[in-house]
């Protein structure tokens, strides 16, 4: 418990899907949901049957879905939930313009005083405890305060999911007017999108990196930028350590292509990299010293920059305890990487393969997406 909060960690996704279902039977008030991949079978039945049971119970619910990540879900799906008074929204519907702009985020918030982020999406190939079946992810429920502020961040991204030029103008001078906090509370929201150069997100990463000793990451997708990796160096040379969970086996390879280009450098800088062997590594995770950050942002530039993503940062000892037991089971499940036999298995052609995949996400991507958010806003 800190102050108001009180929060339990989510160790796999089965037990976040049992937390969202009883979040949900509970509910009384309203519900909001939202979600970056969704396919019609497996979770999504129960998630369709539970939030039609809370409108039987007239409980007002809202479910934002993202266009490029759940394309598979049709309007016959949908149907019943928009007969039965749910506000269905999808977010970015045009399709020339979802490729790049996406709402990558996991939200349940329940009647302003529960909610769940993570990294997990709602489709059957994540069910499971991430070692023998489904995907290796995490999260986190909490009751307090903050559930305000995840609820009021669901309503901006409500507001903007039509993705018009009109919309995005009003989002980006509402962004623009936000102070920034330079006494964070220990439990804080953290948000990204495209065009937020001075976001809150990367300022608390870069100020937690700046005084850390101990630090442990786990990102599906690994793409710092020299700027991070900088200071990820300065902690192993202040004495302290840094380490990296990274997917061994990936849904996205071309990202784990361009992971693999920085690996050498970080490891020859001290920063111990493990790969993730049972299953596909999704987590999204960083803690340091006695700070968590968790939700659905990866440490790429994808998440940090073009992204609209959802992070919680907290200050909670208890907390980060949790998260470095579930670190650690994690690491029981992967494979060190040495610098020496991992250069030495690494063909030319492969590693060809890497520059060209970390040329295109890093570079690429961010300015195409830089220069069509510019032309639509």
């Amino acid at each position: 418990m800190l102050g108001e909060h009180r929060a339990r960690w989510l160790a796999t996704v089965d037990e976040a899907y049992a937390a969202m279902q009883c979040l949900i039977a509970g509910a009384r008030a309203r519900i909001r949901c939202e979600t970056y991949l969704m396919r019609e079978d497996g979770p999504a039945l129960w998630l369709r049957a539970a939030l039609l049971e809370a409108r039987a119970r007239n409980v007002e619910v809202w479910l934002l879905l993202d266009a490029f990540g759940s394309e598979q879900v049709g309007e016959p799906f949908l149907k019943p939930l928009r007969d039965a008074g749910v506000h269905v929204g999808i977010f970015n519907p045009k399709r020339l313009l979802r490729l790049s702009f996406r709402n990558h985020r996991k939200l349940l918030a329940v009647d302003g005083a529960s909610a769940i982020v993570g990294g997990f999406n709602i489709a059957p190939e994540y069910a499971g405890d991430g070692v023998r079946e489904g995907w290796c992810d995490t999260g986190i429920s909490i009751t307090g305060p903050v559930v305000r502020e995840l609820e009021h961040s669901f309503d901006e991204l409500w507001q903007l999911a039509p993705f018009t030029p009109w919309v995005i103008r009003a989002w980006r001078d509402v962004a623009a007017l936000r102070p920034a906090r330079r006494d964070a509370p220990p439990v804080t929201l953290l948000v990204s999108g495209p065009e937020l150069h001075r976001s809150a997100l990367r300022r608390s990463l870069r100020y937690d990196l700046h005084r850390a000793r101990d630090v442990a990451i786990a990102s599906a997708y690994f793409l710092p930028s020299s700027r991070v990796r900088r200071m990820m160096y300065r902690v192993v040379e202040r004495g302290g350590r840094v380490r990296v969970l990274l997917a061994g086996r990936s849904d996205v390879p071309l990202a784990q292509r361009a992971a693999e280009h920085l690996y050498a450098r970080l490891m020859r800088r001290r920063v111990a990299l493990h790969e993730y062997q049972p299953q596909i590594l999704h987590a999204k995770l960083l803690v340091m010293d006695d700070t968590v950050y968790v939700g659905s942002c990866n440490l790429d530039r994808r998440s940090l920059h073009i992204n609209f993503e959802l992070l919680l940062r907290m200050e909670w000892p208890e907390i980060a305890a949790d998260a470095r037991q579930w670190y650690e089971a994690a690491l029981q499940h992967s494979k060190s990487l040495q610098l020496a036999p991992w250069k030495r298995a690494r063909a030319s052609g492969r590693r060809l393969l890497s520059w060209l995949a970390y040329l295109l996400l890093s570079r690429v991507d961010p300015l195409v997406a830089r220069r069509r958010f510019r032309a639509i806003s």
